[in-house]
């Protein structure tokens, strides 16, 4: 089995703070795996690192077998990754086609091409009716099926997706389950952070998890399993579980 992300010892500082503490991270090609933390674990640095967004302070990263720390080697992987990131970074002046049209350039796709991809995700996105508007004027979660719809342009390799299903319908929230899951079965590798656990428990097929920076558990979704469920585990690594013995004066009876 090919490996699609393996870092040694990734390390972010941000000054005298240390958001990202020798992550020792593998994911095999073709996994959907999830990477789990609670709120400021380091998941979203992490994902900047793996993407080429930050630069480690210390540490090697390889991504689809390449060195990223080359920049040579880099712009190659570049080509078969696609990236929604936390900040969706749209392009508020432009509509949706204008936009995936501009992605799929950038990605140097033939024109035919980013014109046939371009239709067929406007219409899976319900987004084929919103011809008119910018950017500027969607909704959330709008804004994060194109995200998602410009992330697949390219047809990657490699997916990185750091929140993807935060304040989207349940809907949407189909729709891209299923988009995801075409894309895990045609054998590309996804990578997601979300805090919605039950997302994570349907979907993947590894968990990693993340507290202060450092990786605390790792393994498949059928071993985690075993030993009870997502939620049980994740508040076990990260050392919430006395978090439910806590009650309000005022509400108490």
């Amino acid at each position: 089995m090919s490996i699609a992300i393996e870092t040694s010892n990734l390390t972010r500082d941000f000054g005298t703070f240390r958001a990202v503490n020798q992550l020792c991270l593998r994911v095999e090609s073709g996994c959907f795996y999830g990477f789990l933390g609670p709120n400021g674990a380091g998941k979203s640095t992490t994902i900047k690192m793996l993407t080429g967004l930050l630069s480690p302070s210390a540490g090697v990263v390889r991504i689809l077998g390449e060195d990223v720390s080359d920049p040579r080697r880099a712009l190659e992987v570049k080509r078969r990754v696609g990236v929604v990131p936390e900040n969706l970074a749209l392009f508020d002046n432009l509509t949706a086609r204008e936009y995936l049209t501009f992605i799929g350039r950038m990605y140097l796709l033939p024109r035919d091409t980013v014109r046939t991809r371009t239709e067929e995700l406007l219409n899976m996105m319900d987004l084929a009716g919103e011809e008119k508007k910018l950017t500027l004027e969607f909704s959330h979660g709008m804004k994060k099926k194109l995200a998602l719809a410009a992330a697949l342009i390219p047809n990657p390799d490699l997916l990185f997706l750091d929140e993807p299903f935060e304040g989207v319908d349940a809907v949407a929230s189909r729709v891209l389950r299923d988009i995801l899951r075409q894309c895990v079965s045609r054998g590309a590798t996804v990578f997601l952070t979300s805090h919605v656990l039950e997302i994570v428990e349907k979907l993947c097929t590894d968990v990693g998890i993340i507290a202060k920076g450092q990786m605390v558990h790792q393994g498949s979704m059928e071993e985690l399993r075993r030993d009870g469920s997502l939620e049980d585990k994740f508040l076990a690594v990260v050392g919430e579980t006395g978090h439910d013995s806590q009650k309000l004066s005022w509400l108490e009876s």
